[in-house]
């Protein structure tokens, strides 16, 4: 995921990170398009969200969850975003980048959806813009939607469960079989007792 680079903060503790994209050289400014285009390569999803007025506190806060959950989250400017964006699956997102923004790129699409749009419900000063998926741009509440859908391994963990469920079932059958098997034999051997007697 790279280094975090050094948090600077506007006034009153607010964040402001966009500022050390400003004063980059030209070779840094490639290793930064570079660098999300790495990350746009394997990304299912991109979600880009206003943070104009979030506390240094709260932005920390979500990079800590972002990171915990395999998302990618970086602040960055919007002509190196829109540099970036070019020639992949979410060139179409480049229309909605205006302000300053966090990007959020994950493989996983809900992941990144989810952890972006819990954030926002919590401060109302992050506002989901966009977002996109290959070649389909998402309105935010397109976004909200995504982030209500079962995560990836809560999605396998249930497919888990339905492919289980048959198996557990067959291997009850086989066991009921000698079972029933046993329990005849005593029957007869039980009813030839009794004419015998």
């Amino acid at each position: 995921m790279g280094p975090e680079p050094p948090v600077r903060t506007g006034g009153e503790g607010v964040y402001d990170e966009r500022s050390l994209t400003l004063s980059l050289n030209l070779d840094d400014k490639k290793a930064v398009v570079a660098e999300i285009g790495a990350q746009l390569a394997t990304a299912q999803a991109v979600v880009v969200a206003e943070y104009r007025g979030v506390t240094v506190a709260n932005m920390t806060a979500l990079r800590k969850k972002a990171r915990e959950s395999g998302v990618y989250l970086r602040v960055l400017k919007n002509t190196l975003a829109r540099r970036a964006l070019a020639g992949t699956p979410f060139e179409g997102l480049a229309s909605q980048l205006t302000g300053p923004l966090a990007y959020g790129i994950s493989a996983d699409p809900v992941a990144v959806a989810k952890v972006l749009n819990d954030f926002a419900k919590a401060n109302d000063k992050f506002v989901i813009k966009a977002g996109a998926m290959a070649y389909h741009v998402m309105s935010p509440n397109d976004v909200t939607a995504l982030a209500s859908l079962p995560s990836r391994d809560e999605l396998l963990a249930m497919l888990m469960g339905t492919m289980q469920a048959p198996i557990a079932k067959f291997v009850q059958t086989l066991n009921e079989v000698p079972g029933k098997f046993v329990r005849t034999l005593a029957a007869l051997r039980d009813a030839r007792e009794k004419q015998a007697a």
